[in-house]
């Protein structure tokens, strides 16, 4: 954003210009939510202050009772930030608790995105305060304290009901700690030319259809299962449940044939169940590469219910060793934390590999010290050779050359036993069809999430998920994004 705000004023835009229409837009995100009231503006040194002082003009000759604080003296003020000030007439006081009494509307113009350090002294107090008697807060970029990069908290941040952002969403505002402290997302066009992403190339994208869907398989008259893509399975003897799942949420997503390859002393429950899944009986990892010699079988799934075991081991080898699309979920990917290298030396092709937090952990312990999801999540990409999809309300799906993509179109109701089965087939089902590892993981991710989102009562159970799947598709082909869902 500093390089965007730079590469406009080269471009002859002035910087309180700026700085105006960001000012006059948090104005704005007030008086759409609010009939008047009292209103203070915490301002802060630098340029979110500035925006503040803008604001709070905009509030006054609207007639607003408006308050200003400044964190600092007013003299020390520099550049866009010193100007804004200047323009604005009425007294400002010094940051205290006493502010807050009569529990007035917050403008939080404290510190933007670029915050280095954690919060303390009165700023804190402040925070602190506001949040525990649940004040009404609009935010300025990112609550003070997100930081806009990593997404993490300094200290504390102040719950808002709206943050009014500018030109583009910040990484912070979608991370977890993002999503529970920002509200209401609202971007604010302030006159920077989208020309600017040219020279910027940004690598990470909010999750969304239109990143993915022209990657879909269109229906062709002449098409048969094949051209639509083989997803094997391998299933486990145990938990029987989990490859079940993500079979069928493969074949939902539009592969043309799924196979379970399972021991022969639990074919029978597979054959027991969903008659079109095909059902293969194997033993050993030399019999699962037997069944991966026929080349039309063009997307593997191992982990879902497969064991920790060397049945699982030697699997993802013959998996990798094909050089075909690779999903490796779950047990495909613990069986190997004791010796990670080993696993990443066998990645070539295509690869996705889908784990939850935990799972994550045990491949790439010394990533855990490093701040932001969606940088731990490249870095585990560019070491591993795979792309690697993180799972969670702010799930990260990045590919070794640094492109990212956040989702957050996902419900909490997907915290449900079997639904990372669930979004393994779907992407199982999408890599059958021809798509990369990123496109099929971020387009897994979404429509895992709309699904769920299309389950509109409580209860919701893995299995919920799947006959939902071509409802979610078929709203993605015609464009009727359930957009209200995300923010």
């Amino acid at each position: 954003m500093a390089r965007a705000d730079a590469i406009a004023i080269a471009g002859g835009i002035p910087g309180i210009d700026l700085m105006e229409a960001a000012g006059r837009a948090v104005a704005g995100a007030v008086l759409e939510r609010h009939l008047p009231r009292p209103v203070l503006i915490l301002c802060g040194p630098g340029n979110n202050g500035g925006d503040g002082f803008v604001a709070a003009r905009h509030l006054h000759a609207a007639g607003w009772p408006v308050r200003v604080a400044l964190l600092g003296e007013r003299a020390t003020l520099r550049g866009d930030a010193a100007w804004a000030s200047q323009g604005w007439k009425g007294p400002v006081e010094a940051p205290s608790l006493s502010l807050l009494d009569g529990h007035p509307l917050i403008v939080d113009a404290l510190f933007g995105a670029g915050l280095g350090r954690p919060i303390d002294g009165i700023a804190g107090e402040l925070i602190d305060r506001m949040n525990a008697e649940n004040l009404h807060v609009i935010a300025v970029d990112v609550p003070s304290g997100l930081h806009g990069d990593s997404g993490e908290v300094m200290g504390r941040t102040p719950i808002a009901e709206c943050t009014v952002t500018f030109f583009r969403a910040k990484p912070g505002h979608y991370s977890i700690e993002g999503l529970r402290c920002c509200g209401v997302l609202k971007v604010a066009d302030i006159g920077i030319e989208g020309s600017v992403l040219e020279v910027i190339a940004p690598q990470l994208w909010l999750n969304g259809p239109g990143l993915w869907q022209e990657h879909f398989r269109h229906e062709d008259l002449g098409a048969h299962k094949y051209t639509r893509g083989h997803l094997t399975v391998l299933g486990g003897a145990l938990a029987t449940g989990a490859a079940r799942l993500a079979s069928l949420a493969g074949r939902r997503a539009g592969a043309g044939l799924v196979t379970i390859a399972t021991p022969h002393s639990a074919m029978a429950v597979y054959q027991a169940a969903e008659p079109g899944n095909l059902i293969a009986g194997i033993e050993d990892a030399g019999d699962f590469a037997h069944l991966l010699a026929d080349e039309r079988r063009n997307a593997i799934l191992v982990g879902p219910g497969s064991g920790l075991n060397e049945r699982t081991r030697g699997a993802v080898a013959a998996a990798l060793a094909t050089g075909r699309a690779v999903i490796l979920d779950a047990d495909a990917i613990t069986v190997f934390a004791a010796n990670p290298a080993n696993l990443f030396e066998m990645i070539r092709g295509p690869v996705l590999m889908t784990p939850h937090e935990g799972e994550f952990r045990r491949l790439f312990p010394d990533l855990s010290a490093v701040p932001g999801k969606v940088e731990r999540v490249r870095r585990a990409a560019r070491r591993s050779g795979a792309t690697i999809l993180l799972k969670g309300p702010d799930t990260v799906v990045a590919a070794p050359d640094g492109r990212a993509i956040i989702n957050i179109h996902a419900p909490a109701t997907l915290a449900t036993a079997g639904s990372g089965d669930v979004l393994a087939g779907i992407a199982g089902g999408l890599l059958a069809q021809g798509l990369s590892p990123l496109a099929a993981g971020a387009a897994a991710a979404w429509l895992h999430g709309d699904c769920a989102f299309r389950f509109e009562r409580p209860g919701l159970i893995a299995e919920d998920l799947i006959g939902r799947i071509p409802d979610a598709l078929a709203a993605v082909s015609r464009g009727e994004l359930a957009s209200q869902k995300d923010r």
